[in-house]
């Protein structure tokens, strides 16, 4: 796991600008924290001397803050201002930092949505869809603290630390000499936790994907669970699933734990050696209380950005793993869109397949393999074949949605000639054209949220009777009678021959024995291997 994406940070794209007044505002810290420094030695150095001072024992960094900072008077006013503009950077800072993270995750959230569409309805029915669901919602909400927390401190890392460590040498080489022997220990043991936390968040995205895609099913069903009165029986399996999602989110918490343990053991042992080093040396008289002073507090400082990056990416671990499932998505080749030419008008004339086959995702199968058929307007054509052999792929075909792995999908004209809608393994029509004379049913229709609130029979009787009311000259139907009752079964029967003898064109994928007694024609689809698979 990196410490950048580079991706992430070219998908930034407008909160760009917030990411860069970020890091100049950590700029700002760094010379405040230093300025907060040298006023506090100047204060209290008067106050701890066993005698008057009469050096400057900021030598030339002295010149930043006067000597006169040393009275009350002046000195207090001076840190109340210092203390103020500081506390104002920090809070701009954050504020900026959580806005550029709001627009970044709201983008990034955008563009998978949109490319998942892209992809189509068969690679969303392939399981992808879950896991879109999680990555979208749960997922990237964990990457705030990246914005918020992590990068900020990265800059300050890179900004406060070395200008800390210059003016430690400047006034103390022993004390900047130990800070720079025991600094690197903090990016050593970041990289070793770092390599538990990045195992420990994949796993705790896997479940989260898990979790959410089981979810998603479970509650798909609980109409037609509670309308058999069967709701209550999933509850064990959520009991199960929540339980599971509590043991990675625990196990990512004890990782995050034992990073910000760590880190801050080794700060505290480095500040320590510092300190009792910096004592013996006040005590021998080898240096001056004012040096001592401004050096103890700053040492500190030096370690804290580092201290502060690793906890907050360990934090933040979580959302990085989601980014990186993200651009997983973004990453898949999308589907070629439809092409230019004129959309055939199906009312014109018969739709027509001719040896059409679509290969499965693994190109194991073609499923279906070389169908041909003829829909004239006016007609009922009845899809029949076992479970798996393509007929709901063949309706995604003819719908544009799909293009086919080989043969052609078009439209016969009065001239006998065939406008062609997909072929060789593209669409070549103008797909918008093409699917707005299309009403499309699937097997699991979304009617949306107001759907939630209906059984699976219930959505299935919405969706159809909005499909044949749609006025639209194409309408295809994916196992229209599943889930419904005999008398709305033959309710359903009726109404699609009413359809026909109106003039649309039906062409229906199904097992129901009244529909193909009831079709025009009935056309047989089969899956033929491709390759051999090994056993």
């Amino acid at each position: 796991m990196k410490p950048i994406d580079p991706r992430l940070v070219v998908r930034i794209g407008p909160a760009r600008r917030y990411i860069l007044v970020t890091a100049g505002l950590g700029l700002s810290t760094a010379l405040l924290v230093a300025f907060q420094a040298f006023v506090i030695a100047r204060l209290l150095a008067p106050l701890l001397a066993p005698e008057p001072l009469t050096e400057d024992g900021l030598g030339w960094i002295g010149s930043i803050v006067p000597e006169s900072a040393r009275g009350l008077a002046v000195g207090l006013p001076i840190l109340a201002a210092v203390v103020g503009l500081r506390t104002a950077v920090s809070w701009l800072q954050e504020r900026l930092a959580h806005r550029a993270g709001a627009r970044v995750i709201s983008e990034l959230r955008e563009q998978v949505v949109e490319h998942a569409a892209a992809m189509g309805p068969r690679w969303v029915a392939s399981g992808r869809g879950a896991e879109v669901v999680t990555v979208v919602t749960r997922g990237l909400d964990d990457l705030l603290p990246y914005f918020v927390r992590y990068l900020p401190q990265l800059g300050l890392a890179a900004t406060l630390t070395p200008i800390l460590l210059v003016l430690v040498l400047g006034l103390d080489w022993i004390s900047a000499l130990i800070v720079g022997l025991t600094l690197p220990l903090i990016p050593i043991f970041m990289i070793l936790v770092g390599l538990v936390t990045r195992d420990r968040s994949e796993r705790h995205l896997e479940a989260m994907q898990t979790l959410g895609a089981r979810t998603l099913d479970l509650i798909a069903g609980v109409p037609t669970l509670k309308a058999l009165g069967r709701e209550n029986g999933p509850a064990a399996r959520v009991r199960e699933l929540g339980e599971s999602h509590r043991k990675a989110t625990m196990g990512s918490l004890r990782v995050a734990f034992l990073s910000g343990m760590v880190l801050e053991l080794l700060t505290t042992l480095s500040v320590a050696i510092v300190a009792v080093t910096m004592g013996f040396r006040l005590v021998a008289g080898g240096v001056g209380i004012e040096t001592g002073l401004a050096v103890l507090i700053l040492a500190p400082e030096v370690y804290l950005p580092l201290r502060n990056v690793g906890m907050h990416f360990h934090a933040s671990a979580d959302g990085l793993a989601a980014a990186d499932a993200a651009f997983g998505i973004l990453d898949e080749p999308v589907p070629a869109a439809g092409g230019t030419a004129q959309a055939p008008s199906v009312s014109s004339g018969a739709l027509v397949a001719a040896d059409l086959g679509v290969l499965t995702p693994d190109g194991g199968r073609e499923a279906p393999a070389g169908v041909t058929l003829r829909c004239e307007p006016g007609t009922v054509t009845a899809i029949v074949g076992p479970n798996g052999s393509g007929k709901s792929t063949l309706l995604l075909a003819l719908a544009g949605l799909l293009p086919p792995s080989s043969g052609r999908v078009g439209v016969e004209g009065d001239d006998a000639g065939v406008a062609p809608v997909s072929q060789d393994g593209a669409v070549v029509t103008d797909l918008d054209g093409w699917t707005s004379q299309i009403a499309w049913v699937p097997q699991r229709p979304d009617l949306g949220p107001e759907g939630r609130r209906l059984s699976l029979g219930q959505r299935q009787r919405q969706a159809l009777a909005r499909a044949l009311s749609s006025g639209r000259p194409l309408v295809l139907l994916d196992e229209p009678t599943a889930h419904l009752d005999p008398a709305s079964r033959a309710e359903v029967v009726a109404e699609i021959r009413a359809l026909a003898d109106a003039g649309a064109t039906v062409v229906v994928a199904t097992h129901e024995p009244a529909v193909v007694d009831g079709a025009d024609a009935v056309v047989t689809v089969e899956s033929h291997a491709t390759k051999e698979v090994d056993a």
